[in-house]
């Protein structure tokens, strides 16, 4: 549900620029509102855990932490029920920003949670199987979210008021989830050590050097697919109607979830030998199926068909799974090495989308999220390392800088407008240069003369 609400936006984008006649910056608030949001409360989050010695999470415990914040979800998503009686954009963007407070608190928790609940070795295998599980909601969630607004609560056209029943339905899973780890037996992981005040924790290199990383990658990642919808729409590139270039999503979102699948293998030293590549190609392949078979799953009015893509229309993105496939080869399951050679496959893809034109652009820029996959996870369990009892702390700091998801979007907008779409991808390309230099040097902890990582 967190990968599933997150990329409910890019839908949004699409169903709202038609409804309220928006232009590409008022579309950007969209994006910003959500992503803005976790500058804001990460930030205070710091600022008390700094002022007061006592880290809140560490206090309730991260059980507890995750528990509220589902609950803030669920009524952030109650509240798109009203912005949609009203038909108002604004309160729409009132109501993302509750929801993302929510969304903001469970990035807080969970992810230094799925570090600790292990060995720190694999502690990046374990957030790439938990990122996989959220790619599962960020490739279903463009197909589920197009099903509800276009043809469930609607007949056919898409409203306001579709959304907003929509969103409601979102929030009662939130609710049924807050009720479940409230009850569950997760361990809540209480820490009551107190932590040095002022500025102690920025003395840690590979946090800094990872917040920045953190910045950028969220940035890029964001914004490649908050504009996917508007560059396929272009006659040169595809020419989609917005409907079908909402579906194509699942392309770019679902092959963040096969990366991450992949390298929750790739990264887990238990496995090794042929048996290990044999299991990494079987998960791509048997996901990229459910992508596949999810995609050609079509809902109107009049019906449910089921309409496949040839073999001649996804032979590209094949292709560029069977590089993903050798590209974890090449980063020999080390994360920060993974990084880097990732990084430059994804520079020369966005190279290929700005200067080609069809099909070849179009599934390039698709292609981008198999290789935004890693990122998060990795540079992640790379900037919390050795962090000890300021890890909470250090994850708010993370989270602070998935801002970034705000700001790029909102950059290469401003250079659609005045360009092209096509050209504004230059904006996640600049970004994804910086996370070549993080996984090549800027991942080194103060303390480590020689890593390998």
């Amino acid at each position: 549900m967190w990968g599933f609400i997150t990329v409910m936006n890019d839908v949004l984008i699409n169903t709202f620029g038609p409804l309220f006649n928006l232009s590409t910056t008022q579309l950007s608030y969209i994006q910003l509102s959500f992503f803005g949001t976790f500058l804001i409360v990460s930030l205070i989050y710091f600022l008390i855990s700094t002022i007061s010695g006592k880290d809140p999470i560490n206090k309730i415990g991260y059980k507890t932490g995750m528990g509220i914040s589902l609950l803030i979800c669920a009524l952030g998503c109650g509240t798109f029920y009203f912005a949609g009686l009203n038909n108002s954009y604004g309160q729409f963007i009132i109501s993302l920003f509750v929801l993302s407070i929510g969304v903001t608190l469970l990035q807080i928790c969970a992810n230094p949670y799925a570090t600790i609940l292990g060995p720190e070795k694999t502690a990046s295998s374990r957030l790439n199987l938990a990122q996989g599980l959220n790619s599962l909601g960020t490739t279903i969630g463009p197909i589920v979210g197009n099903i509800l607004i276009y043809s469930v609560f609607s007949d056919g056209s898409k409203s306001v008021s579709s959304v907003g029943y929509t969103y409601m339905l979102y929030g009662v899973v939130f609710l049924v989830m807050a009720i479940v780890v409230f009850m569950s037996k997760f361990p809540p992981f209480k820490n009551e050590t107190s932590i040095s005040g002022g500025l102690e924790i920025f003395k840690n290199r590979n946090l800094v050097f990872g917040i920045v990383a953190i910045f950028f990658y969220v940035g890029a990642e964001v914004a490649v697919g908050s504009w996917i919808g508007r560059f396929s729409k272009e006659e040169h590139i595809m020419g989609l109607d917005e409907q079908s270039a909402n579906y194509f999503l699942s392309f770019f979102w679902g092959g963040l979830m096969i990366g991450r699948l992949v390298g929750s293998v790739a990264m887990n030293q238990s496995y090794n030998g042929i048996k290990k590549y044999l299991k990494m190609t079987l998960i791509s392949l048997a996901i990229f199926s459910v992508i596949w078979l999810a995609n050609g799953l079509k809902v109107d009015k009049y019906g449910i068909a089921w309409v496949p893509l040839s073999f001649n229309e996804i032979k590209i993105y094949l292709l560029f799974m069977t590089i993903n496939l050798f590209a974890f080869g090449i980063g020999k399951g080390k994360p920060a090495r993974l990084i880097a050679v990732f990084s430059i496959i994804n520079c020369i893809l966005i190279i290929i989308g700005i200067i080609s034109e069809g099909a070849l652009a179009f599934w390039a820029i698709l292609g981008t999220g198999l290789f935004f996959s890693i990122g998060w996870s990795n540079i992640f369990a790379l900037s919390i390392k050795n962090l000890g009892k300021y890890t909470s702390q250090g994850s708010s700091l993370l989270v602070m800088a998935i801002f970034g998801g705000a700001i790029i979007p909102l950059i290469q907008g401003k250079i659609a407008e005045e360009f092209s779409i096509q050209l504004s991808f230059i904006v996640p390309l600049m970004a994804i240069l910086y996370l070549i230099f993080f996984g090549i040097s800027g991942y080194k902890p103060n303390s480590a003369k020689k890593d390998n990582h």
